[in-house]
């Protein structure tokens, strides 16, 4: 699609100079937006780059401490997110709050419902209007269907009917791909596609640069809280972008150090466990990083939770530096050096009404304790300590897990583990959700940890990731271990081959 020239158009929407901070944090510093009609613009840049800030700003939560928003070329002051929807301003967040036990239709119009004769609500009227924007959407919903039990991609949907049904020209999405299967998000941006067609300004926000790519016309960068660059998305590469928000090119995502590779850690023979996986059996050396690669249900992370001890196995045995361990005992993995670092961080990595000084604390209460009592002193020396080396980048100690990015959140789950010091490091989609800059930063200290001397176990979807990374590349398929590739072999034509059930010369016998 050929991007109309901006000069010739008046934004929609727009932002300029504004700043704002938060005490001496300065999340915005100056920074300018035009979002025109018909056209889908992405704004990119790490966490902490003033995404979230922004949006706040532009749907009203917060008022700029400096600079203007514009609509249709005139400035006005939002005095909430209610002035904002009323001017046409809508946003779709990562996961979506229904009311469960209404309808679709009901979610939509909650409060506005069409009223026939004795104020009695029409509820003919309002699936009629449900059916209508959904129509208009170009998806099948059935509008009296109860919201629970509706994915999240369903979810966003209605959202988005919703913000039609208030006559929205702005509709800004938040990350709404984060949760969302491929299928689903083809379908959601066909939907986005047809918005703009219907001459919609579409803000969208991704760390999927590969999206930002297929979907949008032109893009906005943010770094440390500044503007960088608004400009057409063609012509731009993806190291382009990259180099723009985090300052450094794509070759430094992956930061692989030479590590000297010793002796077997981990040691994994014959492991099953019916109905999951069948006959798992590998090694993992110290100082080497082993990729763990599969397509979603092949029994990566249930394998790994397996090893930790987190499900029992029926058959098989994992052995630490030669010791067996007992199968379903996570306590004993850990003794024995085990750690990891699980793919759902939120739910099983962190306790987010717990502090970031106290999460990083939970795995090492024996060293933080006596007779029962948690020393304070020796908990918060610990945490200042993994979270100066991880580089956790946090407001206080005692605030809330909950407050920090995901890129910081990740950083948490990684020094509550690496404080303990393992021998055998599992982590499982060590950087789904987190931005470019984080990325690197995370493969750089994996590469830091193999050098000196961890045996790395690495599972993840993100076959750049596998591939630059990895010394050696385990690939699942059903259950199995399908292929073992080496680094230099690796490819992602290889790589997919295994994980597809094509047999290929560095398949597993």
């Amino acid at each position: 699609m050929t991007v109309p020239d901006p000069g010739s158009r008046v934004p929609v929407l727009a932002l300029e100079g504004v700043s704002k901070s938060f005490g001496a944090v300065r999340a915005l510093r100056g920074v300018s937006l035009e979002l025109f009609g018909g056209e889908v613009h992405a704004l990119a840049g790490e966490n902490g780059a003033g995404k979230s800030t922004l949006i706040k700003v532009l749907a009203g939560v917060h008022r700029p401490d400096a600079g203007s928003v514009l609509l249709d070329g005139s400035p006005l002051e939002f005095a909430g997110p209610a002035d904002a929807r009323d001017a046409g301003v809508a946003v779709i967040y990562q996961e979506p709050t229904l009311f469960p036990d209404l309808s679709v239709a009901e979610n939509i119009f909650m409060g506005r419902q069409p009223r026939r004769s004795l104020g009695r609500v029409d509820h003919r009227g309002v699936r009629a209007a449900a059916s209508a924007l959904f129509a208009r959407l170009g998806v099948v919903m059935d509008p009296d269907r109860p919201a629970r039990g509706l994915s999240i991609a369903d979810q966003q949907l209605v959202e988005i009917a919703k913000a039609l049904s208030f006559d929205a020209r702005v509709l800004i999405m938040d990350e709404p791909t984060a949760a969302l299967t491929g299928s689903e998000v083809a379908r959601l941006f066909s939907v986005v596609r047809t918005l703009r067609e219907q001459g919609a300004a579409v803000l969208f926000i991704s760390h999927r640069l590969e999206e930002v790519f297929e979907l949008c016309q032109r893009v906005t960068t943010l770094r440390d809280g500044a503007w960088v660059a608004s400009e057409p998305v063609e012509g731009l590469t993806e190291s382009d972008l990259v180099e723009r928000m985090v300052g450094r090119t794509l070759d430094e995502l992956y930061p692989k150090q030479a590590a000297e590779v010793g002796e077997v850690a981990l040691e994994v023979s014959r492991l099953t466990r019916e109905g999951v996986f069948t006959d798992v059996s590998f090694t993992v050396r110290s100082g080497e990083i082993v990729g763990l690669a599969g397509l979603v249900g092949a029994g990566r992370s249930e394998v790994a939770r397996a090893v930790f001890g987190v499900d029992r196995w029926d058959a098989g045995s994992v052995k630490v530096s030669g010791r067996e361990l007992r199968p379903g005992s996570p306590s004993l993995a850990m003794a024995a050096g085990i750690a990891l670092v699980p793919e759902d961080r939120r739910a099983q990595g962190l306790v987010m009404e717990m502090t970031i000084e106290r999460n990083i604390g939970l795995s090492g209460l024996k060293e933080t304790s006596k007779a029962g009592l948690i020393s304070r002193r020796a908990e918060r020396d610990r945490a200042v300590d993994w979270a100066t080396k991880l580089q956790v980048k946090y407001a206080r100690l005692g605030d809330l897990v909950g407050t920090l990015s995901g890129g910081n959140q990740q950083k948490v789950v990684l020094a509550k583990w690496l404080a303990t010091k393992p021998s055998v490091l599992i982590v499982d989609e060590p950087t789904r959700g987190i931005d470019v800059g984080t990325k690197a930063e995370v493969h750089r200290l994996l590469s830091q940890l193999a050098a000196e001397g961890v045996a790395v176990l690495m599972i993840s979807s993100d076959l750049p990731e596998i591939l630059g990374m990895a010394d050696r590349v385990l690939v699942m398929h059903e259950g199995r271990i399908a292929a073992e590739i080496p680094r230099d072999q690796a490819s992602e034509q290889s790589v997919m081959a295994a994980a597809t059930g094509v047999r290929t010369k560095g398949s597993a016998s």
